[in-house]
């Protein structure tokens, strides 16, 4: 009989603290930011993303980014742990970069930084106040500052399946920005659907076409966002073609930058794609890390303990999230005796 095939093991990284709370509309204070992150380094996690270079003005949710990675950074909770950790932080523009680099060098930066590239240009050009082609001359001047200081760099793909704002995007394109950002340094790529586009057939062809380009898994990140359910079907589709890193939040919170953060309305990236904001999210990291564990597949993340975090997250934020494991548990393994 036909079994299905894909990948027995897997890199998992949770992005809660940085993509999940940027789109809160209420402040995260800093105590839960580092509790969460040390919670989910303990949990398992080594890769974890924390917070954003960017202007707090435009992005309050961040205004403690500093604060942040010199206490995760400091942590003795995680102390042990702390040097197999890597951790990112979104770095859109040069002086994000800047402080970046900064940090660095002060012994509290990241390991990771991330910039972002959306193959529609209106898209880009509301997340990075650029043109896609001044975007890409920046990056090639930065990202050798960056390894200079000893960062890796990661290059985001957005609009892969599908622009909010332009509508369709073509799949190939998205392919050409992977091999320039390979081109120009980056270390590795992540592939984001940042809206919840991506039918999961398309997942399927999407990356068995990378793969065919470049046939190292390990330089391929999926992001998917489940704002149509579909999330962790792409999942699916991803290991069936042979991604082995993936990316996601507790509770599936996060999307777009909020324009509103504790009752004053801010710049965030402008107006909601959608008119109701909470529909936004991606895959919850507990559903796809039980869905993964019931595959077999190795993860590498205490499961019972994430669910705990899972929890807790909705205490965090104040209201029930989109797992559904973190509420229902793995399936038993033994009779209860309930009916």
């Amino acid at each position: 009989m036909a079994a299905l095939s894909y990948p027995k093991k897997v890199v998992l990284g949770d992005i809660t603290v940085r993509d999940g709370f940027q789109h809160e509309e209420k402040y995260i204070p800093a105590d839960a930011k580092v509790w969460l992150a040390e919670e989910l380094i303990l949990a398992g996690f080594r890769r974890v993303e924390l917070t954003n270079y960017g202007p707090p003005k435009l992005m309050p949710q961040f205004k403690d980014a500093e604060e942040l990675m010199r206490r995760v950074r400091t942590s003795k909770r995680i102390a042990h742990l702390l040097p197999e950790v890597e951790i990112t932080t979104i770095t859109i523009r040069e002086k994000a970069v800047e402080k970046a680099i900064a940090a660095r060098k002060e012994g509290i930066g990241p390991d990771r930084i991330l910039f972002m590239v959306s193959t529609s240009e209106s898209h880009h050009k509301v997340n990075s106040g650029l043109s896609l082609e001044e975007y890409w001359r920046m990056c090639e001047r930065m990202i050798p500052l960056a390894h200079d200081a000893g960062l890796k760099v990661c290059g985001t793909v957005s609009t892969i399946w599908g622009c909010p704002i332009e509508g369709p995007t073509k799949l190939s394109k998205a392919v050409e920005f992977t091999k320039r950002w390979l081109d120009i340094g980056a270390d590795d790529i992540e592939h984001a659907d940042h809206d919840g586009s991506a039918p999961p057939n398309k997942v399927y062809e999407y990356f068995s076409m990378i793969l065919e380009a470049m046939p190292k898994p390990e330089l391929h990140l999926a992001h998917f966002h489940t704002t149509r359910g579909w999330g962790l079907a792409n999942v699916l589709a991803a290991l069936a073609a042979g991604i082995t890193h993936y990316e996601s939040t507790v509770g599936g919170i996060g999307g777009q930058p909020a324009n509103f953060v504790d009752g004053v309305p801010v710049g965030g990236t402008g107006k909601y794609y959608y008119q109701d904001p909470s529909i936004t999210g991606l895959v919850p990291t507990e559903d796809m890390v039980v869905m993964m564990d019931e595959m077999g597949i190795e993860t590498g993340i205490d499961v019972d303990r994430l669910l705990e975090i899972g929890r807790m997250t909705e205490k965090i934020v104040g209201r029930r999230l989109r797992s559904e494991c973190a509420h229902t548990g793995r399936i038993p393994k033994t009779y209860t005796g309930r009916r």
